[in-house]
């Protein structure tokens, strides 16, 4: 197997945070340009969330891990927080608890949350 073949199937931590980061900020602006339920923003919203599991399924809980964020607006959410920064992110975004829920088990909710 090439590296190339590697990085695919077992991106970084520092790709995967940048592909979260922008495929967030894709989200974002499609939520604006064609509101919270056209076929884009569901893609993109959906997206960022597989993308968020495979981050933590690969490199949780040793280079992040899902803390509660007490100060988020709207509806309760974790932090991905990363054990080191990558540029100056501390995070790999936000993951609302109820999605959590859906998409994890509740041994990987807890194995996550593990500091």
């Amino acid at each position: 197997m090439t590296n190339q073949a590697a990085e695919q199937l077992r991106p970084s931590v520092e790709k995967l945070v940048k592909e979260i980061v922008a495929i967030n900020h894709a989200w974002k602006v499609a939520r604006e340009l064609f509101g919270e339920n056209s076929h884009l923003s569901i893609s993109s919203r959906d997206l960022k969330t597989c993308l968020q599991v495979r981050l933590l399924r690969s490199y949780a809980p040793k280079q992040v891990y899902l803390i509660e964020d007490k100060e988020s607006e709207g509806e309760p959410a974790y932090g991905l927080r990363l054990r080191e920064p990558i540029g100056n992110r501390q995070d790999a975004e936000h993951l609302p608890i109820r999605v959590a829920q859906k998409v994890l088990t509740n041994k990987e909710l807890e194995q996550f949350q593990k500091i």
